[in-house]
């Protein structure tokens, strides 16, 4: 066997095994969608976490911390020994394959570590799930680009878990906002070029670039009987977080935009500020979040529950369930709360949207979420061979709602009046979240 060879069975056998000491924490986008949610953005900018503690929330970098959250995989009801077998008998038609394809294909050499990274894709696209997926080392390197923060495309959170890359929402203030884009946007083609049968994360790689180029997206949209084309002029992104003023009337409002590395910290800050001044009333912004972390959700929902109560619940393959919990110290426990979302209100952000819902702490308005239920776990490989995405659990709303598919639906649907907007700049469903704190203050 040769050298190569064995190290493929080598990953392959990490892979299968995935587990403990090799694991990295919990993303939902991204996700995204990836991040996930994901999670799901365009770029999302999430290393992996791990939760130390029910209570106690810690960042560790990618693949160097334990998950304590619950198995990554069923718990398998072979003995050791019977799973050596199947794993001796698995990789010897592996290497079967291998030397064959080295020793008849036509156009030689072959190259090792295309072979590799085809292989490794196949067995994760075989599972069947949408947010399990391969990433190979330019995939992954573009995965983490915008941990500082910033990056060059078009500034848009993404799913890149179906047939196409999909948008979940246009950053504020982006190119992509310029330009129109829409939830459920699906990209067909870029730059003239069909995207059929073309993994979606490559196909990402080609809407980025330097700021100042422009790319051609081809889109389809409900309701458009016909593609049409999009030119965007790529610009230097940098990933927003949290927005937060006082309205007339007293009232508080917070947009938040995503669930990053330091988002718990920057809503914390802009909370504080907002509760000095006395509102009557707070109004959360969650229209177009596509989600990030899973510990930034539950920090988030803290802030509007009392401690111990169930922000989400996390069901294994197993069957097996964890509850996550709502930390001590929240600042706007009692203040009355209207939550806003939409379609693109995605992962992290339907934690947040569906605790309060539970609860019954808030008001959510607006329209149907976008229906993300999976936590993935972002896991880097050895030798610098990019890393695999896996699917570790489903989640629940604290009364054990599944959304994933589905969303979650407003307890007041409120429809974003669009041509109301461009002749007036009134916003209905912020209108609305307005009226529904006014009357609890009466």
């Amino acid at each position: 066997m040769s050298k190569t060879m064995k190290w493929i069975i080598g990953v392959l056998i990490i892979l299968v095994l995935l587990g403990g000491a090799f694991s990295g924490g919990v993303l939902l986008g991204w996700l995204l969608p990836e991040t996930s949610t994901q999670t799901t953005q365009e770029l999302a900018s999430q290393a992996s976490q791990t939760v130390e503690d029910d209570n106690l929330l810690s960042e560790t970098p990618t693949g160097e911390a334990e998950n304590d959250q619950g198995p990554l995989n069923p718990q398998s009801t072979a003995s050791p020994s019977n799973e050596s077998e199947q794993f001796s008998e698995t990789f010897d038609v592996l290497e079967e394959a291998w030397n064959l394809v080295h020793e008849l294909f036509v156009d030689q050499p072959v190259d090792d570590e295309v072979l590799l990274q085809g292989a490794i894709r196949g067995m994760m696209e075989s599972l069947g799930d949408r947010h399990s997926s391969y990433l190979d080392p330019t995939d992954f390197q573009q995965l983490t680009i915008t941990q500082d923060g910033s990056y060059e495309g078009i500034g848009a959170w993404v799913d890149t878990g179906g047939d196409f890359v999909t948008i979940i929402s246009p950053m504020p203030g982006s190119p992509a906002e310029a330009a129109g884009l829409k939830a459920g946007d699906v990209i067909v083609a870029i730059d003239g070029v069909d995207m059929d049968g073309v993994d979606p994360a490559a196909a990402l790689n080609n809407i980025l670039g330097p700021a100042g180029t422009t790319v051609i997206l081809t889109i389809q949209r409900d309701g458009v009987d016909t593609p049409f084309d999009v030119p965007i002029e790529r610009a230097e992104i940098v990933v927003p977080s949290v927005e937060s003023r006082m309205l007339d009337n007293g009232i508080a409002y917070i947009i938040l935009y995503n669930y990053g590395e330091t988002t718990s910290e920057d809503f914390a800050d802009a909370l504080a500020d907002l509760m000095a001044q006395d509102p009557v009333g707070l109004i959360l912004d969650l229209r177009g979040n596509g989600g990030g972390y899973l510990f930034t959700a539950v920090n988030i929902t803290s802030q509007f529950l009392k401690a111990g109560d169930i922000v989400l619940i996390e069901e294994y393959g197993d069957g097996t369930r964890d509850e996550w919990n709502a930390v001590a110290g929240g600042l706007a426990g009692e203040l009355p709360l209207v939550v806003l979302v939409d379609g693109g209100s995605a992962s992290a952000s339907e934690i947040t949207a569906g605790a309060i819902q539970d609860l019954g702490r808030g008001t959510l308005v607006g329209t149907t979420t976008y229906g993300k239920g999976s936590v993935q776990n972002i896991i880097p490989l050895s030798e610098d061979q990019g890393a695999v995405r896996i699917t570790i659990a489903k989640w629940l709303t604290p009364t054990g709602r599944h959304i994933h598919g589905e969303g979650l639906t407003p307890d007041v649907v409120v429809e974003f009046d669009t041509e109301l907007y461009e002749s007036s700049q009134v916003d209905s469903q912020l209108e609305k979240a307005i009226e529904i704190i006014l009357e609890q203050n009466q």
